[in-house]
């Protein structure tokens, strides 16, 4: 009986937990603009990567999945019509403690949001600084 007592929240508590990710996994599905998973050298051209999208007047940001071996440095800029933006994102090893082991989690510091004052195609070229073999995530989500 003591099982179930304590095994009922728990198992309600995981169920809320996985269903908010789900949540924000579509929400994220549905503001994404841009994306692209930097894995593969052969994706540069000359070392940097380069496409072009449409973008609709709004706010948008930068969201990134890096990891240890993602570049330091990574150079971002956007150029259309009516707008530039350009920002150089440092990778920045966050240490944790557990008791017993220590991990890091990766993240990019910089300007992360933009904001279009009308719709325009735009080029995005994503620079690694010569480190093409880590991979990274790249989004520019709508706000």
């Amino acid at each position: 009986m003591n099982k179930k007592v304590v095994l009922i929240p728990i198992v309600f508590i995981l169920a809320i937990i996985l269903a908010s990710f789900l949540s924000d996994e579509t929400n994220n599905e549905n503001n994404t603009l841009f994306h692209v998973t930097l894995a593969d050298p052969n994706l540069y051209v000359d070392g940097v990567y380069s496409e072009v999208f449409s973008i609709d007047k709004g706010e948008y940001f930068f969201t990134f999945v890096p990891n240890g071996s993602s570049p330091e440095v990574l150079s971002i800029s956007l150029n259309g019509d009516e707008f530039y933006f350009s920002e150089n994102y440092n990778l920045i090893g966050i240490p944790h403690q557990t008791g017993i082991s220590e991990y890091f989690t990766w993240k990019y510091d910089g300007q992360k949001n933009i904001l279009i004052t009308e719709m325009q195609e735009v080029s995005i070229m994503i620079d690694p600084n010569g480190k093409t073999i880590g991979s990274v995530s790249v989004y520019i989500l709508e706000n």
